[in-house]
């Protein structure tokens, strides 16, 4: 066999990534946000049919033949689509797969150890793909006595006699050139001799004088392409007695510091993985308690410098670099320091450029899986058959919300996931116009889609147009149709395409062409408002913008949909929240928000208070920073609070809980915070004129209250809601009269 790389855990060392990206990688098409990237992603987020473990695939190497071996903690393989415990075959901690066919190949061998649980931690194939190194904590390969280190030999699948050396404790990574072996783990002897966690040895088994010796474990062990350099990665402090956490760059064959790395890493996150590619290397990163690093670094192998990092939260494990794009393998859940996702549910596979941290459109999932979990724990890739494959190993149960344990597999085509199905809406505020919005779509493979509108049931579109979204970022898109007469009804329907496969036509939206513009409407739009929601959409999880902000709503848990009467005349609707688990989210997030208003309509009759609209740093669970809200108290009395240094607030000294529509508007600016109810000042504080700035959402039916003044039982509101519009300025008094005496036209 020959192998395509020769590096720790098998992965492929990615200097074919210098020959450049496929020729169907992805591009930012007209119309996408300049900060949306060429997406150099060619690997489908598809996940191919693959054998599976019942147990932790914890490394991987892949032969340039096609041959993905897979060695961790599990005793048997079954077929893909199998359930646990049923047509398994013995795999005792590793196994033998073809790289096309997810299907086992003839080799098989027996890691084993005398007392405890045996585990095969790094496989690694030496350049010529002869020779497989496989480390971890065994005892014996096959029945043959090792220790904790084995080399095997490809062609015949069996341990090489001529390869034994005492390793006094479980390896963890392994890293191989020609005629060198190096070894990271838990070790503090190898061949009877003091190593501290790093060690060589010849590819005979002999040791050799390269030191690099740690204060804590090592995990990670990488080979600079040019061969003059390893790369040591861990939980260590010290090497050879100098400061250097988690990093560091060593000579390779004495093991001197080239380059240390005290304060980079912070103290409490540890390196877990380290992968290389033609100019730069990258490491994986975890922490533990607060303030970790758990994301990614890419650093330049011309001055081991830094060229960026990545301040994701969520352990990433693994590590790979394939045609300019680094994947990796974590269990991310909040990237807003990035700003990218905040708060969502865990992420198990992204991708980003090795040259720039912004995630890449690439969002295959697993779930956190058995043991310890993480979900993924290894990388491999290889070719085979002309397609390229991506194979990822872990303790994963679940891939793509579809049972597959333990390993799965990706390539490069063909991509058969359609994007979702968009959630549109229509708006005929305005005269003689149809104004057709809609919450760009999602595609795990794809940034840029393509939207096609339908009227009135024609097989051909009347518009095409293109748009950048991602999971946690789906801006609200609007085509204004025009050929339309005041009465006429009409009918809309809107497709994404990723330039192959298409969604299904979203579900038919009507409207009826208004001869005039609806008067309240008109008058926000008018005043400025940067996010105006109507909740007009009916089944959706989409609050659409009715202003020039498009900055729509994400709707939680259902809440009801078209209530009806509205709190304002006209065909518009209400939404009703549950008190306890429903709310809104706004899709865009904003900061340092010096003055504003926020205006809704509210009818309740809630004895247990909530938040009604606020602004949050999280939007799929309890904000940690909350202020600029209105808030319900018990005894239905309403509370303005802002945040500076403290709660600030101001509260009505009458009940609105009576089961009538009341319009609430709250400002702050130059001239502090007042709260106005039915288009009457109720509650007003000069002296509150600040608030705190942070990133975050705007939030309506419900949010944390924890902490504020007059507490009511629930955080979220009961009741039901409309016409919720925020502003960049504080609106005047007579404009909020104005409004309110616009509620019947």
């Amino acid at each position: 066999m020959k192998a395509t790389t020769a590096r720790r855990r098998g992965r492929t060392r990615a200097a074919a990534a210098a020959l450049g990206l496929l020729a169907g990688a992805l591009s930012a098409a007209a119309g996408s946000p300049a900060s949306a990237l060429t997406a150099p992603v060619s690997i489908t987020a598809d996940d191919l049919s693959t054998w599976q473990t019942n147990g932790i695939v914890w490394s991987m190497a892949a032969s340039a033949d096609g041959v993905v071996y897979a060695g961790g903690t599990f005793s048997t393989v079954r077929p893909p689509g199998a359930a646990a415990g049923t047509s398994e075959q013995p795999a005792v901690n590793f196994a033998a797969f073809d790289a096309a066919t997810g299907a086992p190949t003839g080799c098989s061998l027996s890691f084993t150890v005398s007392s405890g649980t045996a585990t095969v931690r790094s496989l690694v194939l030496s350049p010529d793909g002869r020779t497989l190194y496989a480390g971890g904590r065994f005892g014996a390969v096959n029945g043959e006595g090792v220790s904790n280190i084995a080399a095997i030999d490809t062609a015949t699948c069996t341990p090489r006699q001529d390869f034994k050396v005492a390793v006094s404790a479980t390896v963890r990574a392994l890293a191989v050139t020609g005629d060198t072996v190096y070894l990271a783990g838990d070790f503090t002897q190898v061949g009877g001799q003091s190593r501290s966690h790093f060690a060589a040895v010849t590819t005979g088994a002999s040791l050799l004088p390269f030191t690099a010796d740690a204060d804590e474990v090592a995990r990670a062990v990488e080979v600079t392409p040019d061969g003059r350099h390893v790369l040591l990665g861990g939980d260590f402090f010290r090497i050879n007695g100098t400061n250097t956490h988690a990093l560091a760059v060593v000579d390779a064959t004495t093991g001197q510091l080239t380059k240390s790395y005290p304060g980079f890493i912070e103290n409490n996150s540890t390196v877990q993985d380290i992968t290389t590619d033609a100019g730069g290397f990258y490491t994986g990163n975890e922490g533990t308690g607060g303030g970790v690093f758990d994301g990614r670094i890419a650093l330049n192998l011309s001055n081991f410098e830094q060229r960026w990092r990545d301040t994701c939260l969520g352990a990433t494990q693994a590590l790979l670099v394939h045609n300019g794009v680094l994947y990796s393998g974590s269990h991310a859940h909040d990237c807003s320091s990035m700003n990218e996702f905040p708060d969502q549910p865990r992420k198990h596979l992204l991708a980003q450029s090795v040259d720039d941290p912004k995630l890449l459109p690439w969002f295959p999932d697993t779930n956190d899986g058995i043991g310890e979990p993480v979900g993924p724990r290894v990388m491999a890739q290889t070719d085979k058959g002309g397609r390229h494959y991506l194979w990822v190993g872990g303790e994963f149960t679940t891939v793509n919300s579809k049972g597959q344990q333990g390993l799965t597999r990706f390539a490069d085509g063909p991509d058969i996931g359609a994007p979702w199905v968009p959630n549109v809406s229509v708006s005929t505020v305005a005269a003689n116009k149809v104004e057709v919005n809609w919450q760009t779509s999602f595609d795990t493979d794809d940034g840029t889609l393509t939207y096609r509108i339908y009227k009135d049931g024609a097989s051909t579109p009347v518009h095409t147009t293109t748009g950048y979204s991602v999971f946690w970022d789906r801006p609200q898109l609007r085509w204004t149709d025009t050929d339309v007469a005041a009465g006429e009804t009409h009918t809309y329907r809107i497709t994404a395409s990723d330039g192959i496969n298409t969604s299904a036509k979203s579900p038919a939206v009507t409207a009826t062409v208004a001869a005039k513009a609806e008067s309240y409407p008109a008058a926000v739009l008018a005043d400025g408002a940067n996010l105006y929601w109507r909740y007009d959409e009916g089944t959706s999880t989409f609050a659409a913008d009715s202003g020039t902000g498009l900055d729509n709503g994400f709707l939680r848990n259902a809440p009801s949909y078209r209530q009806t009467p509205a709190a304002v005349s006209g065909p518009s609707t209400a939404i009703g929240f549950n008190g306890s688990t429903q709310y809104a989210y706004s899709n865009r997030s904003r900061s340092q928000l010096t003055q504003f208003s926020v205006e809704t309509w509210i009818k309740t009759t809630t004895t247990k208070g909530g938040k009604i609209i606020g602004f949050g740093n999280k939007t799929m669970e309890l904000s940690g920073k909350d202020d600029k809200h209105v808030y319900m108290l018990n005894n239905g009395r309403l509370a303005f609070g802002t945040s500076n240094g403290g709660a600030q607030t101001i509260t009505t000294t009458g009940a609105y809980n009576n089961g009538a529509w009341h319009h609430v508007v709250a400002t702050q600016g130059s001239n502090g915070m007042a709260l106005y109810v039915d288009g009457q000042l109720r509650a007003s504080n000069t002296r509150y004129t600040k608030n705190e700035s942070y990133t975050g959402h705007w939030r309506v039916g419900g949010d944390n209250l924890s902490g504020w003044p007059n507490r009511p039982t629930s955080n979220f509101f009961a009741g039901q809601i409309d016409e919720t519009a925020v502003y960049p300025t504080a609106l005047s008094a007579s404009r909020i009269s104005a409004h309110y005496a616009l509620r019947n036209g």
